[in-house]
């Protein structure tokens, strides 16, 4: 019997399912390391897709994965948007490629450069924007986005090292860097760490949670609409600007969490990875399984290889690339269960183990989990989850899945109707208490009240 059961005896009834769990976990792992040797070295997909230099060749790989299409070519303004100029070749299993050799595209393909890809496929021809692409720009007159080819001539150096908070109690301000300025106006990076970051070391916060990173065609989606998931959004400045964010504030004593979005993805064809390859299954799910009707938009198949491996290389990338010390991960109860926890009500064990859990969304975030302390061991992970899931918080080898905290939601919901519907005099203690300990046992948790942008950790 695993740890997770013998500390709780409610958990004895599901205790087979518990260890099934584990196995699953157990047994993708080490399939996953006995194919690429680590879970590390399964990460890196973004070290072979999308854009990277060839030092031995002296040029510029482009890959795509695009198993369902027909022909790819890759156009922009460093060779005028010609759309056949530069087909890329078929390399086998789904793999496209394209080498660009700096003899001939040195003076062409430059810092900041926009281009797309163009795919055909069985539901047409289209202009897309690299899967992998670093950076995204809207143009300001028809509001279309295209990719950047993004090869700064002085990358950024890093300063300092992130901070070591030891037995500090984790304080969290959860914060927009658009919506962050007093004026009516998107706010940037940079303003974001001259004017923004003094304010919450003062006000006594030892972290902060930056919401809508990866770039969103809808700003006012606050970016969980995710379009491209490795690129940081344009919206606030450059990649650079960011790092030079989370480098100020490790300087200044502050840890930077980032509001990570792997519960489902935008509809948008000309901006997403919805239908790249012209399949409906290429990273998703097919059919009505891979539409979330109440968010509208589209959802991963997380029991796919090629999804594992592009969810967790977007993990290790804005970890090493970026140096953020953890995620938040956002929607984790709509990931959990198929009917993405509408209407659930948790009073039996089983329905942390019954039909309506998504057992390959589990073992996703127990790999996740395990890929971010493998790569920073003083990495913080925290669900989204109002579920309470059975062992959210636990060990994954004591039989739980591996976060260090759970975001209880319940409470910023509840305080909020407190609030709207009812006078201070008329506020029940016991329902105060009841909603603030109503959570299983041995869960290292926090409470959410959202404020002004921010919520206040209690322990």
């Amino acid at each position: 019997m695993l740890p997770l059961v013998q500390n709780d005896p409610w958990l004895n009834p599901v205790s087979n399912a518990v260890d099934a769990r584990h196995n699953r976990y157990e047994e993708r792992l080490h399939g996953i390391i006995n194919r690429y040797g680590s879970l590390k070295t399964f990460a890196t997909a973004h070290q072979f897709l999308g854009f990277n230099y060839d030092k031995r060749r002296h040029g510029w790989w482009y890959r795509e994965w695009a198993p369902a299409a027909h022909y790819l070519s890759l156009m922009g303004d460093f060779n005028g948007w010609n759309r056949y100029e530069f087909p890329l070749e078929l390399a086998g299993n789904g793999l496209w490629e394209i080498f660009l050799p700096d003899s001939e595209f040195a003076h062409r393909l430059t810092h900041g450069s926009k281009l797309k890809v163009l795919v055909q496929s069985q539901i047409g021809e289209h202009e897309r924007i690299p899967v992998y692409i670093k950076r995204v720009i809207q143009d300001e007159g028809n509001k279309d986005f295209a990719g950047q080819f993004w090869n700064p001539p002085t990358p950024y150096i890093y300063k300092h090292a992130a901070p070591q908070l030891k037995d500090e109690p984790l304080l969290i301000y959860e914060t927009h860097v658009g919506m962050a300025q007093e004026e009516e106006r998107v706010g940037t990076y940079k303003e974001f760490t001259e004017n923004i970051l003094p304010r919450i070391k003062a006000d006594g916060y030892n972290a902060i949670q930056l919401m809508a990173i990866a770039e969103h065609p809808y700003y006012g989606s606050f970016g969980y609409h995710v379009s491209n998931f490795f690129a940081p959004s344009s919206r606030f400045g450059t990649p650079e600007e960011l790092k030079a964010l989370i480098d100020t504030a490790h300087g200044m004593g502050l840890l930077v969490i980032m509001d990570l979005v792997h519960s489902h993805t935008v509809k948008n064809i000309r901006e997403g990875i919805n239908l790249f390859d012209g399949s409906d299954s290429q990273y998703l799910h097919a059919g009505e399984r891979g539409n979330h009707n109440l968010w509208d938009s589209k959802l991963f198949n997380y029991g796919k290889e090629e999804t594992l491996q592009f969810l967790l290389s977007n993990v290790r990338y804005w970890l090493e690339e970026f140096r953020f010390d953890g995620f938040r991960f956002d929607g984790v109860t709509s990931m959990l269960y198929l009917n993405h926890g509408e209407g659930l009500v948790i009073d039996d064990p089983w329905k942390y183990f019954n039909d309506n859990v998504d057992a390959d969304a589990v073992t996703y975030l127990q790999l996740a989990n395990t890929l971010c302390h493998e790569l920073n061991p003083q990495a913080i992970t925290i669900a989204e989850d109002v579920s309470g899931m059975a062992g959210i918080c636990h060990p994954i080898a004591d039989g739980g899945m591996g976060f260090d905290y759970r975001l209880g939601m319940g409470e910023p919901d509840f305080w909020i109707k407190a609030l709207k519907d009812q006078p201070e005099e008329q506020w029940s203690m016991n329902d105060f208490f009841f909603t603030i300990t109503n959570h299983l046992p041995h869960h290292e948790y926090r409470h959410a009240f959202h404020d002004c942008g921010s919520w206040y950790c209690l322990a």
